[in-house]
């Protein structure tokens, strides 16, 4: 008699449901550490393979609730780090820390359940279990970066963020498509291993070390492929000034910070262009035409500095707040600008504010408004650049202006509100993996750090530690032409996943006519 997997796994002890439900959190856990700065990329392969296994012939609401846990492994230890925002001002908002944390960890779980059951319910159309996982754990994904303002943080892509061979595919498929064979490769094997028959335990590995060799030759051709670097171009000088966020906009602290950067940028040696960090400047830099002209006795004669610093523009409907980067040039104009567009909410602006009663964390201004989206800033002679400013790197395909591509990525943060967490980690890793699907170099400003200098297949030539200050000189590397990502977005992504429906649907077939055949 048949009995439904729902059936059977009601039936069992409790205790055996909750060591399930154990097992799929401490899958969550081991994807973390997979993670930066851990990095330890085979916990990547087992969670996922586990986490297949578990799914397994499961019914959809067990496969939703397995995934759930699995999403509270992944999420509250991945995102503790944003516990140390609330610490900034205890007084008002430490109590918040931790309901904070478990609520979005609670919230964003919510994606790998739908994950899993989408997984078990295609299982029983007939899909096979490794391709269900991967295909609706990289929809899910998808989804989690671009519902309402979208959060991609910590996606399975970046397990492989410091492993450079394998995070070449990205430049085809993006970090959601690289995502997806990792999560395939790691189901097919897991799944190798409860198979009963011989021929699915093989054929299982087989495909599993087939992906697996051909996303690491890949790779491995476009780095012995890489361009030398270039002894030409444009010399550039990353300023870290070290300045807690407690003293950021102390006014007792203001004209010692001030004098820390200008002390830290005059520092001996040759550049083009000097690169501060978000809200680098404690004020409305653009309203101060006697600052501006000052900074310009930093800069050689066609020199620019690129410089975070908050906005402000009176209208009819009030003040209006941007945070932006400015370019100034030696005899202190500003040359051009970008606003910050992806704002990170309740940080930058309340969401549903009218709904809402929430404060901000920083409340030395009103809310932020967006800027018009991603743009290239053509300055002087210089490379044209795309701008990001802290969050908004972490969004694969939402980066760089379609219409005119830069020649490198300027990333100017603040991750001095996560302290020496591993949330900064979690950042770089995010955008060195914009700079390998770009093709992209990626130069990155961090107040407290981690700054950093990153060529176009996403190697760190260049860095600063957290909690350190200092300066990096270094040429600019140059830029590759544009990659099939660069040119496709998730298109690609979209072709990889249909070809893989087909390559089974046909392998499906082919078995069922062998059986048949067989049966004669």
């Amino acid at each position: 008699m048949y009995v439904s997997s729902a059936h059977q796994f009601s039936s069992r002890k409790p205790v055996q449901s909750w060591a399930s439900l154990g097992a799929a959190i401490v899958a969550g856990v081991l994807f973390v550490l997979a993670l930066q700065p851990y990095s330890i990329l085979p916990l990547a392969l087992i969670a996922f393979a586990l986490l297949a296994v578990l799914v397994r012939r499961a019914s959809g609401f067990i496969a939703f609730r397995l995934g759930y846990f699995f999403g509270l492994g992944q999420f509250v230890p991945g995102l503790f780090w944003i516990t140390e925002s609330f610490q900034v001002e205890a007084d008002r908002f430490g109590w918040l820390a931790l309901p904070a944390v478990l609520g979005l960890s609670a919230l964003l779980s919510v994606f790998p359940a739908l994950a899993c059951a989408l997984a078990a319910r295609m299982e029983r159309a007939g899909l096979p279990l490794a391709l269900s996982m991967a295909t609706s754990w990289t929809a899910t994904e998808w989804l989690r970066g671009h519902v309402l303002t979208g959060f991609p943080w910590n996606l399975a892509a970046y397990t492989l963020s410091d492993w450079p061979v394998a995070a070449q595919a990205s430049s085809v498929f993006g970090s959601y498509g690289l995502g997806f064979l990792l999560v395939l490769c790691a189901a097919l094997a897991g799944l190798a291993f409860v198979s009963a028959a011989d021929g699915k335990r093989i054929s299982r590995l087989a495909t599993a070390g087939a992906i697996a060799l051909s996303v690491t030759a890949f790779g491995a051709m476009r780095l012995l492929f890489a361009d030398v670097p270039s002894e030409r171009g444009a010399q550039i000088r990353v300023v870290q000034p070290n300045i807690a966020q407690s003293a950021k906009w102390d006014d007792a602290t203001r004209n010692s910070n001030i004098l820390k950067l200008i002390a830290l940028s005059a520092q001996p040696g040759d550049f083009d262009i000097l690169l501060w960090p978000e809200t680098a400047w404690p004020g409305f830099l653009a309203e101060d035409a006697g600052a501006r002209a000052m900074l310009g006795w930093l800069l050689p004669e066609t020199g620019v500095l690129l410089t975070g610093s908050p906005e402000r523009e009176e209208t009819g409907a009030g003040t209006v707040y941007r945070n932006a980067v400015l370019a100034i040039s030696r005899d202190g104009t500003i040359l051009t600008r970008y606003a910050k567009h992806h704002l990170v909410p309740f940080g930058e602006y309340v969401p549903w504010r009218s709904l809402l009663p929430l404060q901000r964390l920083v409340q030395s201004l009103g809310d932020f408004t967006p800027g018009p989206g991603p743009r290239t800033l053509a300055f002087g002679p210089h490379p044209y650049a795309g701008i990001a400013i802290c969050y908004e790197i972490i969004f694969p395909g939402h980066v760089v202006d379609d219409a005119i591509r830069p020649d490198w990525i300027f990333n100017a943060t603040n991750d001095a509100w996560f302290g020496a967490s591993i949330g900064p980690w979690q950042h770089l890793a995010s955008a060195r993996m914009r700079a390998i699907e770009e093709g992209l170099p990626l130069v990155r400003a961090a107040n407290t750090g981690i700054s950093a200098v990153v060529d176009s297949y996403g190697a760190t030539l260049a860095m600063l530690e957290i909690d350190t200050s200092g300066v990096i000189d270094i040429r600019l590397p140059r830029p590759l032409p544009a990659t099939i990502y660069a040119r496709f977005g998730d298109w690609a992504l979209l072709f990889l996943m249909l070809t893989s429906w087909a390559i089974s649907g046909y392998w499906a077939r082919q078995q069922q006519a062998n059986l048949k055949g067989a049966s004669k």
